[in-house]
């Protein structure tokens, strides 16, 4: 079974991870099958960068998220945009609403802290 789950990366106590697809069988950061993202907890508020048409293909073909990234689709709404991926609208579209959602957020140049936009 084909999982997509987190992989830690980064020096101790300093931990960033990506956002990988998975053999189920495979250690925590051993072999993958591909990179469709990466997640940052240590900014304010957490950098999520997600590839969600590759996403979208491996959620097609039978990929099982892990609790963890499953609450991190939550947090970018992405449940919500491949159910209607499902349903039969146009990827394009979505994806076009992921990246404006993401081109919202700005970066305060005195913390170098993403913020959002008034």
């Amino acid at each position: 079974m084909v999982r997509i789950r987190l992989r830690r990366v980064g020096s101790a106590n300093q931990p960033s991870y990506r956002i990988v697809i998975a053999d189920k069988e495979s250690p925590r950061d051993g072999r993958f099958i591909e990179v469709v993202g990466h997640y940052n907890p240590r900014t304010e508020p957490s950098t999520i960068v997600i590839d969600e048409d590759r996403v979208y293909y491996w959620l097609g073909v039978g990929a099982q998220p892990s609790d963890s990234v499953q609450k991190i689709f939550t947090t970018v709404k992405l449940n919500g945009r491949y159910e209607r991926f499902k349903a039969g609208e146009e990827k394009e579209t979505l994806i076009a609403e992921a990246e404006s959602l993401y081109k919202n957020r700005v970066k305060d140049p005195r913390t170098t802290r993403p913020v959002e936009k008034a």
